[in-house]
């Protein structure tokens, strides 16, 4: 049963990742892609270390071959996900780009079946054949517009696939690092390789010129999405029932294409609105549990009876669902 702090910070979170997406697309009206990401990740980072240093008196800094591994780990889960999905972003609509990025859990899926022989039930086949019917309906409508950005696209789902692939990475690593010790290193670390691309790549930004929503949409990706939603996130993720955590994930694309008209002016087509549908079935039915087995009608004699006493047993901690860098949807 959830608190009602669970549930009110699980409420805040969807709301917070999910604006994110017409806040980003906000953002790109003045600034350029890398330009905005290396800024923001390296401030919302920054804020969080020193206040994870100061607050928590957790460990912050890596060992001898944590260094090595938080940069692998930062290479699908920061250099991949975040880089291209805001590529992806710039080209497509914010509601759509935020569509086509939570096919992520799928693609998990089907990666963890081919290369860690997970099992492919049929919840599984229905989930991909869900993400597949999407991505057609968003490439289909894409080629048939006159201004269409299939690359966008193309963006987007190679930004999927890294966050999928980074999320199995994260999971089956061995760090005595606390989660978001490692996902603060990896953003820093991320950032620091973007600003070079940065100034190689685009044009300078006129930041005297930056009116005042684009400083509140910059503000936003520095405090929000990098800091405030990570400190909630985190600070839920191992209590959470994985239903729960997984419906955490189905709604923040719904709220993003909701968000997007208000505060970017985009109108959904019925494209969308069926894609995320397709999307929303296709997330449910790879992270809502199975039901649990039927006990069996009779006990082996040579067992002995259930203490009436004992409670459930404690079932592992649920993993955070499969969000950027452990944990950073956006």
């Amino acid at each position: 049963m959830l608190t009602r702090r669970q549930l009110w910070g699980l409420l805040v979170l969807t709301l917070m990742w999910g604006v994110n997406w017409p806040m980003m697309k906000l953002s790109l009206q003045q600034l350029t892609p890398l330009y905005f990401r290396a800024s923001t990740m390296l401030l919302g980072a920054a804020w969080l270390f020193v206040y994870l240093a100061l607050r928590t008196g957790a460990r912050m800094w890596p060992r001898g071959r944590e260094w090595g591994a938080i940069v692998l780990l930062g290479l699908p889960n920061v250099l991949g996900w975040h880089t291209l999905s805001i590529f992806g972003v710039q080209e497509l609509a914010s509601g759509r780009a935020a569509i086509l990025g939570f096919t992520m859990p799928i693609i998990t899926v089907v990666l963890g079946a081919l290369f860690f022989a997970e099992p492919i039930t049929p919840r599984v086949r229905l989930a991909v054949l869900c993400a597949a019917l999407a991505i057609g309906l968003l490439l289909w409508n894409e080629l048939q517009r006159l201004s269409g950005r299939p690359t966008g696209v193309a963006w987007m789902l190679g930004a999927a696939l890294c966050w999928s692939v980074g999320t199995l990475m994260f999971r089956r690593a061995h760090l005595t690092l606390s989660p978001l010790v490692v996902t603060v290193w990896m953003l820093l670390l991320g950032a620091l390789a973007l600003w070079p691309l940065a100034l190689l790549l685009e044009p300078a930004p006129h930041v005297a010129a930056f009116s005042a929503p684009m400083w509140l949409s910059l503000a936003y990706g520095v405090l929000v999405n990098y800091g405030v939603a990570q400190l909630i996130w985190f600070s839920m993720a191992r209590d959470l029932p994985p239903a729960v955590s997984g419906m955490s994930v189905l709604a923040i694309p719904l709220v993003g294409t909701l968000s997007a008209t208000f505060i970017v002016g985009e109108q959904p087509h019925w494209q969308d609105w069926l894609a995320m549908l397709f999307v929303m079935l296709a997330i449910a039915s790879v992270l809502w549990p199975a039901r649990p087995a039927k006990a069996p009608t009779q006990t082996p004699p040579a067992q002995p009876a259930a203490d009436p006493l004992a409670g459930p047993a404690l079932a592992p901690p649920a993993e955070p669902p499969a969000t950027g860098t452990a944990g950073t949807a956006q």
